[in-house]
């Protein structure tokens, strides 16, 4: 998928939207890859003299992969979108620094009612820079 399909399927858009395409998409789980812009405006102030892609975003890269899977592959009600409720378990082990690409992995490794649990992994270049475990709900944007 490249990001116009990513975009059909989630509601992030830029510069808000973290993936630029999906390599690999099976029932319970998805690899996608983001390449990291030195361009990017983050690099502005975290940090100036040695910029780092902030932790938070390489997890919100996960989220967003996790929504492209649980809307691709379970069946939600119409008008819902998968929104994280929690996230547990997450150790970043490598900076990710201005060129990277990001490799993210998702996999969902429960569902129960409206409640998706999954796990995640963000690398560069086969060395993994954050795991996590998070959960969705699908709910109803207000």
């Amino acid at each position: 998928m490249n990001r116009d399909e990513i975009q059909q399927v989630i509601p992030h858009r830029p510069p808000f939207l973290w993936l630029d395409e999906v390599v690999e998409l099976t029932d319970d789980r998805i690899k996608a890859r983001l390449y990291i812009d030195p361009k990017l405006d983050v690099f502005a102030g975290h940090y100036p003299h040695f910029p780092v892609l902030p932790g938070v975003l390489q997890c919100e890269a996960a989220f967003q992969a996790g929504a492209v899977l649980i809307a691709k592959t379970q069946t939600i009600d119409e008008g819902t979108v998968p929104v994280v409720t929690r996230q547990n378990n997450t150790k970043f082990r490598r900076l990710v620094r201005p060129g990277d690409t990001l490799d993210i992995e998702v996999q969902l490794t429960e569902r129960m009612q409206n409640a998706f649990f999954l796990t995640g992994k963000v690398s560069v270049e086969g060395k993994v820079t954050v795991r996590l475990e998070f959960a969705c709900a699908a709910t109803k944007p207000e």
